[in-house]
């Protein structure tokens, strides 16, 4: 669905183009990494979207803040399903809640979802 949206708006994207280091082992090999969802190279802004639990959500933040803590030159903003589900609705995209295997999350209305 923001893929729609942005190329409703001829806003170029890339999906997940980079995965970023947060976390180190004893030895220096990488153990965790964070990809951002979407990359907008022409505003030079990385998305994350967050329609998941609040579990998750909470989880998700604190990747956010370790990117932004070891990355301060990246720009990066976080969508959550509360903003989601007004930008959907804003462009008149119905919404319903869906089952999500890590805890729930939004789908346009009518979208089938495996489960």
């Amino acid at each position: 669905m923001a893929a729609q949206i942005l190329d409703f708006y001829r806003i170029r994207w890339d999906y997940e183009p980079t995965r970023f280091p947060i976390e180190w082992d004893a030895h220096g090999a990488v153990i965790a990494y964070f990809a951002p969802d979407f990359y907008l190279p022409d505003l030079d802004l990385y998305i994350e979207l967050t329609t998941m639990s609040q579990k998750l959500v909470t989880k998700k933040n604190r990747k956010v803040r370790r990117l932004k803590e070891l990355y301060p030159d990246v720009n990066i903003k976080v969508f959550y399903q509360k903003d989601f589900r007004a930008l959907l609705l804003k462009y008149g995209i119905p919404v319903a809640e869906r089952p999500h295997a890590d805890g729930g999350g939004l789908a346009p209305a009518g979208e089938d979802t495996g489960g």
